[in-house]
């Protein structure tokens, strides 16, 4: 029979209850065994719940029950790096939510522990795995826009009730995420431009807080190029009227249109032809992505997002909003 990958979650909260973790129950090879939530009963309500066998309100109870393979850190990122190296050195499998860590040298860190220990590392940049971007790539790599000049970005929201309320929100508290909504936003695109266009070698930005609403950084520009010669652009601004997510990817032959967010058509335009395609996303947007890790572990298929390329996405993060790394 093949292995059964029974897998524990820390920090079992929103994230988890539609987008992520389901998939490890519907995913064969996997098995979600074990949730874990400093709120006991929170995690016992989401047990039973989802149906799953264990739950905890102590991680090291978890990480070290000797039924669980692997771990999914689902945590805030200030948080990813200690329970990752918990994980790497009871020797599991790990899969952390994006981004990474709040800072590239952190993500190093964690990088090197589990190659130093062979341990395999996943990060969810799911958006890697998503139907919807497999297209765009196919597009790209067969050369329908020709060679690739420029993408543009640009991301922008109104402030929601909570900023207003001024309420704590550890998505915009600077000691967690110094550029807010833009490490927990454009973290997704950056990391897609790279799987799209890859590596990045140089990134800078300008960063400010224009709405006082909390202490991350509220309004950011960038500029990078890649190392294929590829540039890029992006503005990011949380405190405009209305949403808009729009992305330009310009090459010497045509152009393809798409939102990161939304799901709203992929657009190819060329000189004498134009196509738009729906792709919609499945019903647990990580299911592609939790489908990829088995086929990692079981069928010895790279998965698109390692440890590694979580790392290099974090390095591009720092350099636009100009921390040391």
């Amino acid at each position: 029979m093949s292995k059964i990958y029974k897998w524990g979650i820390i920090g079992c909260g929103n994230v988890t209850e539609l987008k992520s973790g389901p998939a490890y129950q519907k995913v064969t090879g996997f098995e979600l065994h074990a949730v874990m939530r400093r709120n006991t009963e929170k995690a016992k309500d989401y047990a039973l719940r989802h149906a799953v066998p264990k739950f905890y309100g102590n991680a090291d109870d978890l990480i070290n029950d000797p039924e669980i393979d692997a771990v999914y850190i689902a945590t805030p990122p200030d948080s990813h790096g200690y329970y990752a190296l918990k994980v790497a050195a009871a020797g599991k499998i790990c899969c952390i939510e994006k981004p990474m860590a709040p800072s590239y040298k952190e993500c190093v860190l964690i990088t090197k522990t589990f190659e130093e220990n062979k341990i395999p590392l996943f990060v969810a940049y799911y958006r890697r795995s998503l139907p919807r971007f497999k297209q765009i790539k196919t597009w790209i790599d067969n050369h329908e826009i020709g060679t690739i000049r420029h993408v543009s970005w640009h991301l922008s929201k109104s402030a929601n009730d909570i900023d207003l309320s001024k309420v704590y929100n550890w998505r915009t508290d600077v000691k967690i995420a110094q550029g807010g909504y833009f490490d927990d936003l454009a973290s997704h695109g950056i990391d897609l431009f790279t799987h799209l266009l890859g590596d990045i070698k140089e990134a800078q930005g300008l960063a400010v807080n224009q709405q006082g609403l909390y202490t991350a950084m509220d309004a950011i520009t960038g500029s990078w190029v890649h190392k294929s010669g590829v540039t890029g652009s992006g503005s990011w601004n949380f405190g405009t009227k209305k949403r808009e997510d729009d992305v330009q990817i310009y090459g010497d032959k045509g152009k393809i249109s798409f939102s990161v967010f939304g799901e709203v058509p992929i657009v190819l335009e060329q000189e004498f032809h134009n196509e738009s395609m729906i792709i919609k996303h499945p019903e647990n947007i990580q299911l592609f992505h939790v489908q990829n890790m088995k086929n990692h572990l079981l069928e010895n298929v790279e998965h698109p997002s390692t440890g590694k390329t979580a790392m290099h996405t974090t390095w591009v993060l720092d350099k636009i909003l100009n921390k040391s790394t």
